[in-house]
Formats: structure tokens, sequence, C-alpha cells
């Protein structure tokens, strides 16, 4: 049995007990069916690393399971809600540098990082780990993802500024 077909008996086999068992955790159809696609997703990339195949049924439960958790905590650190109902709760401020400059300015910047620093403040930012996680992601202690987070965000800063009053320059020069 070549891998495709491996794979459509497997979604065959275990879709339905997977998906209830997402909407049992996540209580609602759209996210069961993102948690449940997702695992499938996870195991097309992933499941040839499983040794015994027996085992794949618990792989599948065990890996929607931690993706349900990773999302409840990524919606705990980053809660949604509507615009309307949060507007009087929003601060009034001047934009800061950071809000000045477009998603492409910030990701040249962020090229321009040292080395060392530019995959921690990546994965923290862009890719939203945890530092337990970069930690385990760049085999360092979590002592110095904190440490590299830091100054790349003043490195980070730092490019901005200069980015920022080169382009205040060229204004003036124009005018």
């Amino acid at each position: 049995m070549d891998s495709d077909e491996l794979f459509e008996r497997i979604v065959r086999e275990h879709y339905e007990p997977l998906y209830r068992f997402a909407l049992s955790l996540a209580r609602a159809e759209s996210d069961a069916q993102d948690l449940t696609q997702h695992t499938f997703y996870v195991w097309a990339r992933k499941g040839h690393q499983l040794r015994d195949q027996s085992k794949v049924k618990t792989w599948l439960f065990t890996t929607l399971h931690r993706e349900f958790l990773m999302s409840r905590r990524r919606h705990g650190r980053f809660p949604h809600y509507d615009l309307d109902e949060v507007a009087n709760e929003l601060p009034t401020s001047a934009p800061t540098v950071a809000d000045r400059h477009d998603s492409l300015q910030v990701l040249a910047a962020l090229a321009g990082l040292d080395e060392i620093h530019q995959a921690a403040v990546a994965l923290f930012y862009l890719e939203d780990f945890s530092y337990r996680e970069i930690a385990l992601i760049l085999e360092v202690p979590i002592g110095t993802v904190k440490s590299r987070l830091s100054r790349g965000i003043q490195q980070l800063k730092e490019i901005l500024s200069k980015d920022m009053s080169h382009m205040e320059s060229a204004k003036k020069a124009e005018l």
C-alpha cells in the first residue's frame, strides 16, 4: 500500500471519532473541523515518524488534544473581542514609531538583526511561541531566550528609528 492510500485509509478510519472528540473539546463545529483538519495535516507531515502503526489512533488523538490546548493558550494570550464591545476601553494615544511602519519595513528590519537575536524575535512575535518553546527549538536556556529577545527588540527599535529618520530627512529634502 503506497503512502497516499495509507493516508486515505487512516482518514477514513479515524475522521469521525476524531471529529467528535474535537467537537467535545471545542464545542463549535468550525473549530472542531479546523482541529481535525490540522491533525491530519500534521499526520501527513510527520506521521512517517511513527514506528508502531498500531498506535496511529493514539497519536492522532494526542496530536489533536495538544493542538486544542495550544489554541486555547493562544486564545488566552490573545483573546478576540468585537471592536464595538471594547471601543471605550481602548487607549487614545499617538502612534509610536512601530505603528508607523508597515509590515514589509518591519520584516526588512527583522532581517537586519544580528543572526543570534533574529530567530528568537521571529519565533516570539511572528510565530507566537512561548519562552519555553523557543528554548526547546533553539536548544538554549530560557534565560538566554529572554536575553536574546530583549537585545533583539532593542536592536529592532534602533533599526526602525534610523529608517524613520532617513524617511523624514528625505521628505524634508523634497520640500
